[in-house]
Formats: structure tokens, sequence, C-alpha cells
């Protein structure tokens, strides 16, 4: 028997998720969480052999959850369930040893079949998604990505260079090689392009 965590915010979604899967052969779920610390406290809990995890969840995000489960030796295997084919997204999973990576819209079957191979050892990942593989890496470097989420908060230069102990001159060098490298019209517009790419966090 195959014991399962759902972790998903929307009540609706995960309820019937939870409801179809119990109906497969061999698949126990053993816990839903609406958000993902409550995720992270069930799964060390209950210890289950698989997570099915939304990425946009309150608190913690899936990728969170999967990082923190990685970085504690957690058995558990992690499957991110979700509608956003973004390049950063789908990197960090990896990075964060995601076993599987799989779009919603999947038949139950389909998400029921792909668990199977997940727990016998194997790794799935949606086709449209694994385009992303080959799509570009994230050309922002650690400290440009710090100023972006700065930026995407609402603070000002003067903000950001108290914040991160830069000078206000450095600050508007690292904006303006930011804006040169997404091609941004404005600071606005590359925080939402990093976002969108998943280069930076919503």
């Amino acid at each position: 028997m195959m014991k399962i965590v759902i972790a998903e915010d929307q009540g609706m979604l995960r309820g019937a998720m939870s409801t179809l899967l119990s109906m497969e052969e061999n698949i126990e779920v053993a816990g839903q969480a609406g958000d993902g610390e409550e995720a992270l406290r069930l799964i060390l809990s209950l210890d289950p052999d698989l997570c099915v995890m939304d990425i946009e969840m309150p608190v913690l995000s899936g990728l969170d959850v999967a990082e923190r489960l990685k970085a504690e030796g957690s058995r558990c295997r992690v499957v991110i369930v979700t509608t956003f084919a973004r390049t950063g997204y789908f990197q960090r999973a990896m990075r964060a040893g995601v076993q599987g990576y799989l779009l919603k819209d999947a038949p139950v079957s389909d998400l029921a079949g792909a668990l199977r191979t997940i727990h016998a050892g194997g790794r799935v990942i949606s086709p449209e998604l694994a385009y992303s593989m080959w799509e570009q890496e994230n050309p922002l470097t650690e400290r440009e990505q710090d100023i972006l989420r700065h930026l995407a908060q609402g603070s000002t230069v003067g903000e950001i260079s108290g914040a991160l102990f830069l000078s206000p001159g450095t600050v508007r060098n690292y904006i303006s090689e930011i804006m040169q490298k997404l091609e941004a019209k404005n600071r606005i517009d590359a925080v939402a392009i990093a976002q969108n790419k998943g280069w930076i966090e919503t």
C-alpha cells in the first residue's frame, strides 16, 4: 500500500483529488494539507511514501517544502502538481530532488500511474513541462535577484542600499544591468519578467 499526503490550498481541488486517488488500488491518502507548513508537519509526523504538492501555497511553497525535506534527508518522494510551466520553478524543483513534475489538468488515472512509477523509484515529468529544461537558464546573479525582490516589494534605491549595505550608485548600476539582461523597459517590467519566468518568487 502506497501512503500519500496531498498538499493543495484550494479545498475543493484537494478534496476531489483525495477522493479520486483513494479509489485507486493500493493508494492510501494518509493526510491532507492546505498550506506548505501544514504539509511539512504532516510529512514529518506521518512518514508517507509520497507527497503530492501544489507549488504556490500559503506560508511555505511546495518548492520550499521539497527543499526542507531534502535537507532533512526525508525518504518521502515529492511530486509537484502545477499549472505553471516556469523555467525557474522547474529548475529549482530538480535541484530539490523532486521526483515528479506534473500538470494539474492531467486525468487522475494518469496521476495515479505516475505515482506508482515514482513509488517504484522512477521519475515522471509531464512532456509539456519538460520543455522548460531547454529554456534559458536564470541569467540573474544572487545579488541581482535580491535587488529585484526588494523592487517587487516597492523598496526605493535608498531602502535597498541600506538593506543590502551597498551604495545607492551601486544599486542603480545593478538595476541597469538587470534591465539590460531582461530587456526590460523599466523596473516594474523587470520585476514582472523575472516573476513570470520563476526567477524570483512572487
